[in-house]
């Protein structure tokens, strides 16, 4: 019998050691030992058994081997690079923030993309949303600003010169950021392909015209597939020729008559920037309008739409939906609504499905979420998952946050995510912004609350500006007034909420915030004037009391 002693690369955990120890005594005339701490398998085999054949099997399952005395004296047996691999499904935003980290680190990286390169923000989510969104709300102002003396005037959109440019500046921004990274990182491969799992270490990739299979042996895989529109269960609606969001975006024509089903962030965007380009809309929510906020950000949010001449109809869906003669026709409990588009924005799910996460042990809820913990492990302990496709918020930034996160502990680093504190914005006029916790949030977790709210008429910014649409909402400890929470709907709500983010981060209270140095005329100012409120009446003060 021979002896050796293999240095063993990609181990997080015992359930590793054990999975490399199986590998190898299941080769004949092999008895082995792997220690997950020392990162070592000693080995006994008869003199049938070649080094490389060890290190093969060792491979087959995802890990890497070298041999020699330690892990620092070994060579490794194969290609020659000691790099280990880390496979990427996706190329978003959590794909490419992990795949570069990863590289970063030393590791070979291979990105798995079926699709458009970039993922949702980019391409179909943030970038050309906010810019409909702030073209929308220039063409508003034409006819609606609030000074006298200038000139309003019925704006003359041009649809389709709007979707030309904004498309223009998504594929500068894909080329830059996703295209042109991969072209300068050697570390880097983009694989085209559709990916599954075909065991918890291979990675079977499918061309999509039906060619060439390839099998990738991962050391870590990082699942960063992201998410797409939900539709919802509603009867016809399969059969019709509706939009979701993607759609909605690249539209060069605007409808005459949009109705939109939903009522979270991208139904009540997206519905206010048609509007404000002319279309008549209609908003079907299931519930109120942004409801899983405070009650008076909804409130808020429907006085605004009302005022537009945007008709919202809440706790409202449409039993039914038929399309006839080029028209949506869409029975409700208050009657039919026909619309000429219809835009489903029902919320997003995970693009989970046709993975084969079950042969690779990762755990998922019902409805195909991923669960992660703090580190972006999933249920298998080498492969980890971040973005839209998990269980946690569907922002970009929590996204990229988590893919950097994966891409340190993939490659034997020790990093988590606190998401303790998420700020939050909707790009509705006036903007929404939240962060920390509500009153009730705050009494759920056994503390003892207490809130004040600030009308943005006691705000000097927003009265020179003659825009007092809002308020700002701020969420204390009834015992040291710690804050605890912010809610906002102002203009330019979204350049308020960082500064009350921060300050629940460092534990400030709001007699701290109420102390502080705010400049003169900043929206901002008003989180020191909401938090003065808990010890002062406000009206009773001078412009910028300190």
């Amino acid at each position: 019998m021979n002896t050796q002693t293999l240095s063993i690369g990609g181990m997080t955990c015992d359930h590793c050691a054990r999975t490399v120890e199986e590998a190898l005594n299941g080769l004949p005339g092999v008895v082995a030992q792997v220690s997950f701490h020392e990162r070592l398998a000693r080995v006994q085999a008869d003199g049938a058994v070649t080094v490389g054949q060890l290190v093969r099997a060792v491979e087959a399952r995802g890990f890497s081997a070298s041999v020699g005395d330690g892990i620092d004296g070994g060579t490794r047996v194969r290609g020659g690079s000691g790099a280990p691999h880390v496979v990427v499904l996706g190329s978003g935003s959590a794909a490419f923030a992990g795949a570069i980290r990863a590289a970063e680190e030393g590791a070979r990286v291979t990105i798995v993309e079926s699709g458009t390169l970039g993922g949702t923000c980019v391409n179909v989510g943030c970038v050309p949303s906010k810019i409909l969104i702030r073209a929308a709300h220039i063409a508003h102002l034409q006819g609606e600003h609030p000074f006298e003396g200038l000139a309003r005037q019925t704006p003359r959109v041009e649809r389709a010169a709007l979707v030309a440019q904004q498309q223009a500046r998504v594929a500068e921004l894909r080329e830059a950021k996703y295209r042109q990274i991969l072209e300068s990182n050697p570390n880097i491969t983009l694989l085209r392909g559709r990916a599954r799992f075909a065991d918890a270490h291979t990675v079977v990739v499918e061309s999509g015209n039906g060619g060439d299979t390839t099998r990738l042996a991962a050391e870590r895989v990082l699942i960063a597939t992201g998410a797409s529109p939900a539709i919802p269960p509603i009867a016809g609606l399969a059969e019709v020729p509706y939009w979701t969001s993607t759609e909605a975006l690249i539209a060069e024509e605007l409808p005459e008559h949009l109705a939109v089903i939903g009522g979270s962030a991208v139904a009540v965007e997206l519905a206010q920037a048609f509007r404000r380009l002319g279309s008549e809309v209609t908003v079907l929510a299931r519930r109120s309008l942004l409801s899983r906020w405070d009650p008076d950000i909804g409130s808020g949010v429907l006085a605004a739409f009302e005022a537009e001449g945007i008709r919202v109809l809440t706790h409202t869906v449409p039993s039914a939906v038929g399309y006839r003669e080029g028209r949506f026709e869409l029975a409700t409990r208050d009657g039919e609504i026909v619309a000429d588009r219809l835009l489903v924005a029902a919320g997003r799910a995970p693009n989970t499905a046709g993975l084969g996460l079950e042969a690779a042990g990762v755990a998922t809820t019902a409805g195909g979420t991923i669960t992660v913990d703090a580190s972006l492990r999933t249920s298998a302990p080498h492969i980890y998952a971040a973005g839209d496709c998990t269980d946690q918020p569907q922002y970009v930034y929590v996204a990229a946050a988590g893919g950097t996160r994966a891409g340190v502990n993939m490659t034997g680093g020790e990093a988590t995510l606190d998401l303790s504190v998420v700020p939050e914005v909707v790009f509705t006029d006036p903007q929404v912004a939240v962060v920390g916790l509500s009153e009730s949030a705050a009494e759920a977790q056994g503390i003892a609350a207490e809130s004040r709210t600030l009308t943005l008429d006691n705000v000097p910014r927003a009265l020179a500006n003659f825009d007092t649409r809002g308020f700002i909402k701020l969420v204390a400890a009834r015992e040291g007034g710690r804050l605890l929470g912010a809610h906002v709907l102002a203009p330019e709500g979204g350049e308020v909420i960082q500064a009350a983010a921060l300050a629940i981060r460092h534990r400030m209270s709001v007699d701290d915030l109420a102390n502080e140095l705010f400049a003169y005329l900043t929206m901002v100012e008003g989180l020191k004037l909401c938090a003065q409120t808990f010890t002062h009446d406000v009206k009773q003060l001078s412009c910028c009391a300190g």
